[in-house]
């Protein structure tokens, strides 16, 4: 692994707020109703788990595991699914939770893979979003922070697999 520091770029205070936003506005746009989090594994695990508690109707959280990065810091531009939802979301009000939004690829793909199961509503949830970096157009609706084209780790990113517990999101910056 490459020598590198992190430095802050959202604080821990920022991300619990915003956390708190997100999930009161959820609670509004699904007020009466029940939802679904799909929880994008693993990087959205601490993003889902922090939103859930805060959300006042009824929250059902299951949880997907693709990816297109592998160990490396870019997207490879190839999805792979390597575990799916346990329960139907037919005719269900389903928000897929991802940690970032980079290329656009994984998200694009998951929700195609999920339109063709007839949920009653599907939704994006990101705590991060890189715009600039969007190859494929995604809808949407929750957006924690937009963010530049950095990498990441904290909150639940990593760096190959490591630095997902940061109570923070950092930068990081690798030494030449």
């Amino acid at each position: 692994m490459k020598k590198f520091t992190v430095e802050e770029l959202i604080s821990q205070e920022k991300v619990e707020a915003r956390i708190k936003e997100l999930a009161a506005q959820i609670s509004k746009d699904y007020e009466g109703k029940a939802v679904q989090l799909v929880c994008i594994l693993k990087g959205s695990i601490f993003f889902t788990t922090e939103l859930a508690k805060y959300i006042t109707v009824p929250v059902v959280i299951d949880f997907m595991q693709c990816s297109s990065y592998g160990a490396d810091t870019k997207s490879s531009g190839v999805v792979k699914l390597a575990k799916d939802l346990d329960e139907p979301i037919t005719g269900k009000h389903v928000i897929i939770i991802e940690d970032i939004i980079d290329s656009g690829r994984t998200l694009s793909h998951l929700v195609k893979l999920l339109g063709q199961r007839q949920p009653a509503s599907l939704e994006l949830c990101t705590l991060l979003d890189k715009p600039e970096r969007r190859v494929v157009e995604v809808p949407v609706k929750y957006t924690g922070f937009e963010i530049p084209d950095e990498f990441v780790v904290g909150y639940g990113l990593d760096y190959d697999q490591q630095m997902r517990n940061l109570p923070y999101i950092g930068v990081v910056k690798f030494e030449s």
